[in-house]
């Protein structure tokens, strides 16, 4: 019988060894084959990581991020640390990639070699059955479609989840994120963690949103591609504005009745990928946080209750996705805190991660799921056993 399980521990204790001291005092006395730290982007990172190194066995892989909110079965927290450990019938390959602003393809190839390399092989010949991929990058250099060029670019069909270390600063101009790999701490970075085992296992998603049954189409692209200067044929913020019905100073993400409620995916088979609008710009176009083409068509979403849409994800559509299921990693899109913020549903989003195995994550900067870059959205990977 094969079997994976997840291990969660919180702290509030600000000292980092004694923030350790009190993450591991209640994981058990078994090796974990992988320690994964998600702690708020105020603490000590170097001190913290210096400490769980030095106490966890050598034989344990330590990796994690600085987040925008940790989170565990209790609920969404801040200024505090949550320690994931896994345990079980699995075998960790870590690999990190630098220099993520110069060149993330080249960081996200350099990433999957060195994780396959560990576990004797390389990324063309990882058994998609047998191995998947967390994928954690520095959300800040807004570089995530690159890098996943480069970490499936020798084997598309890898699948891969997670999101990107986060802050709590809102102003652009002061936010910063770090990673640990191990006993280093870098930024301008990212790492791939390649799971391999015989357990269950899958990588899922939840957004709040549901389809209209509507569609538009991005008809013209700024050379970034990141601004969406037409939709329809139309200036895109005028466009918008006549979608939600609102002027355009109303539809920035986190207004009321702007892009947060009436939202854009683009349709994958039977799935919708959030591909939500972030701003609008004086120039009256829309700048989004993800990579547009020209005459791609996008499917209108409507805003569902969140709370309830989150607890049904985990108490439904994960048992019937992984056998026996034993634990999560969550990557929880920093917006659909926000926005559960502006609409007083902060508490009750959180009590919904009681309905999910034991679980451990954060609030993350923009999500990773099956290759694509995603937003407003929950990306778990989830662990199981076999009967």
């Amino acid at each position: 019988m094969a079997k994976i399980e997840v291990r969660s521990a919180r702290t509030t204790l600000r000292h980092p060894g004694e923030a350790a001291d009190q993450l591991l005092s209640g994981l058990g006395a078994d090796k974990p084959r992988l320690a994964v730290v998600f702690a708020s982007r105020d603490r000590d990172q170097r001190g913290l990581n210096r400490a769980l190194r030095e106490r966890l066995p050598r034989e344990t892989r330590l990796v994690g991020a600085t987040t925008g909110g940790e989170i565990d079965n209790a609920g969404i927290h801040q200024g505090s640390v949550v320690l994931g450990t896994i345990h079980g019938d699995v075998e960790v390959g870590v690999g990190l990639g630098k220099n993520l602003s110069e060149d993330a393809v080249s960081a996200g190839s350099e990433a999957i070699r060195r994780a396959a390399a560990e576990l004797g092989t390389d990324p063309a010949n990882l058994d998609t059955r047998r191995h998947v991929g967390l994928v954690i990058d520095d959300g800040f250099r807004y570089k995530k479609e690159a890098c996943l060029l480069g970490v499936l670019e020798r084997n598309q069909g890898l699948v891969i989840v997670g999101g990107g270390a986060a802050d709590v600063e809102r102003d652009p101009s002061k936010q910063s994120a770090e990673l640990h790999v191990d006993g280093d701490v870098a930024t301008d970075a990212m790492f791939v963690v390649l799971f391999r085992t015989q357990a269950p296992w899958a990588a899922l998603r939840e957004h709040p949103y549901e389809p209209l049954g509507e569609s538009i189409v991005i008809t013209r692209v700024d050379e970034t591609g990141n601004r969406a200067l037409e939709i329809d044929g139309k200036p895109a913020a005028e466009r918008y504005s006549e979608i939600c019905g609102v002027p355009p100073e109303e539809l920035e993400f986190g207004t009321p009745n702007g892009f947060a409620k009436t939202s854009l995916a683009l349709k994958v088979g039977r799935e919708y990928f959030m591909r939500s609008p972030w701003k609008p710009l004086p120039d009256g176009s829309i700048l989004f946080a993800n990579l547009l083409e020209e005459y791609t068509q996008l499917e209108l979403m409507r805003l569902g209750d969140m709370p309830s849409m989150t607890k049904r994800f985990f108490q439904e559509e994960l048992p019937r996705r992984v056998k026996n299921p034993k634990g999560v990693l969550a990557f929880h899109c920093q917006g659909r805190y926000w926005l559960a913020q502006s609409r007083g549903v902060v508490d009750d989003l959180g009590r919904a991660f009681a309905a999910a195995p034991p679980c451990a994550g954060m609030n993350c900067h923009f999500e990773t799921y099956c290759g694509f870059h995603i937003n407003t959205t929950l990306t778990t990977l989830a662990f199981g056993s076999d009967p």
